[in-house]
């Protein structure tokens, strides 16, 4: 345990020193608090909006840069530094595979996190103090959760696209594809699949379908339980035949375990 708290350290502490934790967090609370005060504008008015209509905004923002932020930040963790050189030099310490992958995991992990809680839980701050609402602090905490789970999903996702190519430029347009297939391709299938199918899909079998990409899980956690009018798409027909919190949590948390799990597998049987 203590070789991967050292190595989660350096992995933090490098993203101290290459300004990833700041940056991260200033776009996700420039473009939150945005989100939040210029939520009604759409409707002619100035200030927060309701705390639905703010939940489904940030939603639809963080479903698309989580993943793409996770992915650029820990894309090129292994097959980046086999290139350099500095794999090699790592394992020569009293360390294992799987202890240097779950160090690098939680120290990108943690940046994520932290980042995700401070930019996001600005707008929380500014909702709370607008609305005055307690259910403002129970649907941020559910939100910034699963914000978390999303990134660290993908940041898992990344590693195996890291341990199976062997040049960095590869990792980088993998990553950007898996973005791209997970964030809009995903759902834009579903769509077609609801339209083309002539006797259409259950709502049980569409979120069944929606198990299988962890962002639409990330909507399905935050969206179910608000108005039909802040929802559309292919999630509008799936919402309704939800599953519960719990067990959407689950599911998100196991994208987070089967991907790493997968990640540790193959590093563990790679020849450097």
């Amino acid at each position: 345990m203590k070789q991967i708290l050292t190595v989660a350290n350096k992995e933090f502490h490098d993203g101290l020193r290459n300004r990833w934790l700041i940056s991260i967090t200033l776009i996700f609370a420039l473009l939150s608090i945005g989100l939040t005060y210029f939520g009604a504008a759409a409707s002619g008015a100035v200030g927060v909006a309701s705390l639905s209509t703010t939940v489904a905004s940030l939603a639809s923002l963080a479903v698309f840069l989580i993943p793409l932020i996770a992915l650029l930040l820990s894309y090129d963790s292994f097959v980046g530094e086999q290139e350099s050189g500095t794999l090699l030099l790592l394992l020569t310490y009293p360390l294992s595979k799987s202890q240097l992958l779950l160090g690098k995991f939680i120290g990108q992990g943690s940046i994520i996190a932290l980042a995700t809680l401070l930019g996001f839980g600005s707008s929380a701050v500014l909702l709370y103090f607008q609305l005055g609402d307690m259910q403002v602090i129970t649907s941020f905490s559910v939100f910034i959760v699963s914000a978390i789970l999303l990134g660290l999903s993908f940041t898992a996702i990344s590693y195996l696209i890291s341990l199976s190519v062997s040049e960095k430029s590869k990792a980088a347009g993998f990553a950007l594809i898996t973005w791209f297939l997970f964030a809009l391709a995903f759902d834009l299938a579903l769509l077609a699949l609801l339209v083309g199918v002539e006797q259409g899909i259950s709502q049980a079998g569409l979120t069944q379908l929606m198990m299988l990409n962890p962002a639409d899980i990330f909507r399905l956690v935050n969206l179910s339980g608000l108005d039909s009018s802040d929802v559309n798409g292919a999630l509008a027909v799936a919402i309704n035949a939800s599953l519960s919190q719990v067990q959407l949590f689950t599911a998100l948390f196991a994208w987070v375990i089967l991907p790493l799990s997968i990640a540790i597998f193959i590093f563990k049987r790679k020849k450097l």
